[in-house]
């Protein structure tokens, strides 16, 4: 848990609800603030399996999936090369499009913005960095002459930015636990639309679950999920965020370490179809189990 991206925060308090409910079962339970010497932290302690609750670099992008690899230690969550593709907003776009899900109309920069706003239509305009989640970094822009301001002041922040069109309809999201699709939730944020400070201030956002939604977009919202999580590659959880509009669903992103902390939106949808939360912290260790070679063969060391 913890790291250095800009959902530490946000991470320590997920880590610390999980390490909670892993002592309450039973196990015994190392905390790790991750930093640049985990190596030689995960070599002293000879932990048995990793349970990852790290959001953004370098939890959901690959890299200490990697690590852990290389060191033989069974982890939970994704994989390296799904944590990798579901981090990356344009890579995982192309495939969702290649898988035939619908996404709003993005570009990445490479021409002028005036070609850049004939493709994608507008105003107004999201945003966003390519590789961060929690909606960190993420802006609207409503008038033509501050896209570009805006798109290089995200860049130069974040590294990498990209231009989506604004959906202006209902936020959903649907979250994967195994191979169960969790009831679709509905985001109504007292703010413009669900920031950083909706997700994780108590109060501002009323969470709806399950969405009212008409039976055929609730089904192809599930389906969606269901279908991103599976063609990214994606082991164990997910979250899959999107947008509804004209009785449409859109998806914005894939999550492949969801918040487990107790206002977070997982726990409640596995609540609601009879799922405690110290289940879906058993389900998801005992994935890292069933995944890894050694467990499964009885002769192994």
């Amino acid at each position: 848990m913890g790291g250095w991206s800009p959902e530490r925060e946000i991470s320590l308090k997920s880590g610390k609800k999980v390490a909670e409910s892993l002592k309450r079962q039973g196990f015994k339970v190392v905390e790790i603030d991750v930093g640049h010497n985990l190596a030689d932290v995960l070599e002293k302690e000879k932990i048995d399996i990793a349970f990852i609750a790290l959001h953004g670099v370098p939890g959901e992008d690959g890299t200490v999936q990697g690590l852990l690899e290389i060191l033989g230690i069974p982890y939970t969550g994704s994989g390296v090369m799904a944590s990798a593709i579901s981090i990356n907003k344009i890579i995982t776009k192309v495939i969702l499009q290649a898988s035939r899900i619908r996404v709003p109309r993005y570009i990445k920069l490479q021409i002028d913005f005036k070609k850049a706003i004939e493709k994608i239509g507008g105003p107004p305009w999201i945003v966003k960095p390519v590789s961060c989640g929690s909606s960190v970094g993420v802006e609207i822009v409503k008038e033509p002459e501050a896209l570009e301001s805006t798109f290089n002041r995200i860049k130069e922040k974040y590294q990498d930015a990209f231009i989506e069109e604004f959906i202006q309809g209902r936020e959903i999201t649907v979250g994967i636990l195994g191979e169960d699709v969790l009831p679709v939730v509905e985001h109504v944020p007292k703010s413009e639309f669900f920031d950083y400070r909706a997700k994780y201030t108590p109060g501002v956002t009323e969470e709806i679950i399950p969405a009212k939604l008409p039976e055929k977009v609730y089904k192809e919202a599930q389906s969606f999920a269901l279908r991103s999580h599976r063609a990214i590659g994606c082991n164990s959880f997910s979250r899959v965020d999107m947008m509804v509009k004209d009785n449409k669903v859109w998806v914005l992103e894939l999550n492949s370490i969801p918040g487990l902390t107790d206002i977070s939106v997982l726990p409640a949808e596995a609540e609601q179809s009879g799922i405690s939360y110290d289940e879906v912290i058993y389900r998801i260790l005992e994935s890292a189990i069933q995944r890894d070679s050694k467990y499964q063969n009885p002769n192994s060391k």
